[in-house]
């Protein structure tokens, strides 16, 4: 059975709809970076989405070709997740949605080196015709967070986020958003597939205790 990430790190990808703490671990990730509103139709956000998907896919199917990455395990692609900002702004001010910077990323599998990546890159490149040069190995040491479970639709998150706040504040926590530390999401739910009131998403913003 392939490995996937949203059940062998529970806490980090299905927690519940209550906040809670957690402290995230270094990961290695497939990060494209860009500025701009999300929903446009093809959009830079939108396009770093494929970016993305290509890498990770020319990466979990190197095992029907030539290439060998040592330590290779079958895995599911993990969630798409996303970090965002805005100069100036403490949080994200979603009727400017035009200055929002962002970081998409996937999460790499434990056996992807630095090497291996810009294998992938090269290889997605020639096989998909498309400059995939945005791509980057990120390597993102969150630490300390709190998270909750959204379900409903992105612009229901500033009600969840309210809830985070509160229960953080409540143990003796700061908000500790910062030019390296981002608000951050996770989508677990198909937007082509799943209706906004039904969709899921993992809010977490990093913390410090006061």
């Amino acid at each position: 059975m392939a490995f996937d990430d949203k059940k062998e790190y529970k806490a980090f990808y299905m927690p519940k709809t209550k906040p809670s703490i957690v402290t995230i671990p270094g990961m290695n990730d497939i990060a494209v970076r860009g500025q701009g509103d999300p929903n446009m139709e093809d959009g830079e956000y939108k396009q770093s989405i494929g970016l993305l998907y290509g890498i990770a896919y020319t990466i979990k199917m190197s095992k029907k070709g030539d290439h060998r990455i040592e330590g290779y395990f079958d895995f599911v692609v993990p969630p798409l997740e996303g970090f965002w900002w805005q100069d100036g702004v403490d949080g994200i001010d979603s009727a400017n949605k035009e200055n929002v910077k962002w970081i998409s990323v996937i999460r790499l599998p434990e056996f992807v080196t630095k090497e291996d990546f810009e294998w992938a890159v090269e290889e997605a490149t020639k096989k998909k015709k498309t400059d995939f040069s945005k791509a980057e190995f990120l390597t993102y040491d969150e630490g300390e967070c709190v998270q909750c479970m959204h379900i409903g639709p992105d612009d229901d998150e500033p009600a969840t986020v309210e809830r985070m706040h509160a229960y953080m504040e409540n143990l003796g926590y700061v908000l500790d958003i910062t030019d390296r530390r981002h608000h951050h999401e996770i989508y677990l739910s198909d937007p082509r597939r799943v209706a906004p009131e039904k969709r899921k998403t993992v809010l977490r913003h990093p913390i410090r205790k006061g």
